[in-house]
């Protein structure tokens, strides 16, 4: 029988900083209150694990957050039989856990994992709601205030690496991109400490250099790394040594590249 609990709402002391741009929070919400699995889509660093773990401790839940890789296979969400003091236990992986507890469990760039992986997920993702284990015989309904939210991001993954058509049709689906200047301004500001009036100039850097993309990048700067750029600025390293460590080196191994983009940055700083 599915087992309803009502979540109390964590402090706002607790629950991490997350800038709303738009009704995603709005949407979020619903989607846990209708018991829907949701799918964010969005390029890397441009808050998508933040805004899961803001939801998740606004709604007072717990999170099981799974980074998916190239090796991640079903079995290391659902579980497996593992050999513990001379006898051989069930134990539950990540997703089980989830499901038999209740919370939200965050698959983080889905489309990393191997196929198997999305398969398991298919029960979970329509009016079913359940998740079977071959391995033990049950077939576990999941609870209420359980949710499945995956992510991933469509701009760089490879033609062979992206979800099937009739997967992403089982999820509500929400695009994020980078914050517009003014939020990303108060965003960076916050989280590193530097003032909002250095931190608009990081900012408009950002967009020059995501304005290569496609040419010269594979990938835009993120708003990750203008944290950690405006972090180093604000304990006390100089701006262009900064900038080298985090929206050069990371962005490109081409020597001409990197040449090109730190054109862009002494542009900007002079």
């Amino acid at each position: 029988m599915t087992t309803s609990t009502v979540s109390t709402l964590a402090p706002a002391a607790s629950i991490p900083f997350y800038e709303s741009v738009g009704r995603e929070c709005e949407l979020f919400e619903h989607a846990y209150r209708q018991r829907l699995p949701l799918l964010l889509k969005g390029p890397t660093g441009c808050g998508k694990t933040r805004f899961v773990a803001h939801m998740a401790a606004k709604l007072g839940l717990p999170l099981h957050t799974v980074s998916c890789h190239d090796d991640l296979t079903a079995s290391d969400l659902t579980g497996r039989y593992l050999l513990k003091g001379g006898e051989t236990q069930w134990v539950d992986g990540p997703l089980t856990r989830a499901v038999r507890e209740g919370g939200i469990c965050y698959l983080d760039e889905v489309v990393e994992a191997r196929k198997d992986v999305t398969v398991v997920l298919h029960p979970l993702t329509d009016d079913r709601r359940m998740l079977p284990l071959e391995r033990t015989g049950e077939t576990l309904e999941a609870p209420d205030n359980f949710m499945l939210v995956v992510s991933y991001n469509p701009g760089y993954q490879h033609i062979l690496k992206t979800l099937k058509p009739s997967t992403r049709q089982r999820f509500v689906a929400l695009s994020f991109d980078f914050p517009p200047f003014d939020a990303e301004c108060d965003i960076v500001a916050r989280e590193s400490g530097l003032p909002r009036e250095r931190c608009q100039a990081l900012v408009s850097l950002a967009a020059r250099l995501r304005a290569m993309k496609g040419q010269d990048l594979e990938e835009g700067v993120s708003t990750r790394l203008l944290i950690y750029c405006a972090s180093l600025i604000a304990a006390g390293m100089p701006v262009m040594d900064a900038a080298r460590a985090t929206l050069l080196e990371p962005l490109s191994d081409d020597p001409d590249v990197l040449c090109g983009i730190e054109e862009v940055v002494l542009a900007t700083f002079g």
